[in-house]
C-alpha cells in the first residue's frame, strides 16, 4: 500500500548524444539563452516545491557536465553518473542508483533532458492528476495534424484516423516499485509508459501542451528560445 505521504523524484536521463541535430557537442548542452539546454528543464524541476530531488543520469564518461555553473539550481539537484546506451538504460539506471533512499510507493518524474520548455503548471497539473491514480501516467497533446502512413518511395499509402491519438510528451509518473520493475522486464520501449503498457498496464493521459515541445532539429532552439523568452517576459 502507498504511504500517506509519497515523495516525488525526478529523474532526468542524459547520456544521449543527440546524433540528429547535427551539433559537435550532445544535444543537452548546447547553448539556450545563455545556458545549457538542459538548465532550463533542470531549474524548472528543481523549483517545483513538488519535487523533493532531481537526478540528472549522464554517462560514465561525460566531461562536459563539470565545465558548467548548476550552483544557480540548489541542493536538490544530484547528478549521477550511470547512463547507458538507451533512455531505458539510463532511467533504469537512475532507479536502481536511488534505491537507498526511495520508497517503493515514492513517485519518479522521468523528463526528457531535451525539453527545456517545461513549466511549474505542467509539474502542478501532472502531480495533482495523478496523486490518487493506481497507474500513474503522463502528459500528452491529442494529435492535431492530419497523419499519413508512408509507402515505398514515401508515397502515402494510408491517412491515419487521429481519433483517441494522443502525443506523449513527459514528465511520465509512475510509483517507483512499478516503473523498477516494468523497465528490468521491457525490452526496447522508447518511453517509460510503454513499459508500464508492457507490463499491462494502462497509464492515465494528462493534457499538457505543446509549449512542452522536444528540441530534436536545430529549429526547435530557435522555437524553444521564443517561448521561453515570451514567457519569462
Amino acid at each position: 500500500m502507498p504511504n500517506f505521504h509519497p515523495r516525488h523524484f525526478a529523474i532526468v536521463p542524459a547520456a544521449g548524444t543527440g546524433s540528429r541535430m547535427g551539433a559537435e557537442r550532445p544535444k543537452q548542452y548546447l547553448p539556450l539563452l545563455g545556458r545549457p539546454l538542459i538548465f532550463h528543464a533542470l531549474a524548472a524541476l528543481c523549483a517545483a516545491p513538488e519535487i523533493d530531488r532531481v537526478f540528472v543520469v549522464l554517462s560514465i564518461g561525460d566531461a562536459e557536465w563539470g565545465r558548467h555553473d548548476w550552483s544557480a539550481l540548489g541542493p536538490k539537484l544530484v547528478p549521477l553518473f550511470c547512463g547507458g546506451p538507451t533512455r531505458a538504460a539510463s532511467v533504469l539506471g537512475g532507479l536502481r542508483a536511488i534505491a537507498p533512499q526511495a520508497a517503493q510507493s515514492d513517485w519518479v518524474l522521468v523528463h526528457d533532458a531535451a525539453r527545456p520548455c517545461l513549466a511549474s503548471w505542467h509539474i502542478e497539473k501532472l502531480v495533482r492528476e495523478l496523486a490518487h491514480d493506481e497507474v500513474g501516467g503522463l502528459l500528452a497533446v491529442p494529435v492535431a495534424d492530419t497523419l499519413k502512413r508512408a509507402g515505398e518511395h514515401r508515397r502515402v499509402a494510408a491517412t491515419v484516423p487521429r481519433d483517441s491519438l494522443w502525443q506523449a510528451q513527459t514528465p511520465q509518473m509512475f510509483r517507483y516499485v512499478m516503473l523498477r520493475r516494468a523497465l528490468e522486464e521491457a525490452d526496447a520501449v522508447t518511453d517509460e509508459a510503454s513499459a508500464i503498457e508492457a507490463a499491462g498496464l494502462h497509464p492515465k493521459l494528462v493534457e499538457g501542451d505543446a509549449t512542452n515541445l522536444k528540441v530534436t532539429y536545430p529549429l526547435d532552439l530557435h522555437l524553444a528560445e521564443w517561448i521561453l523568452s515570451h514567457r519569462e517576459g
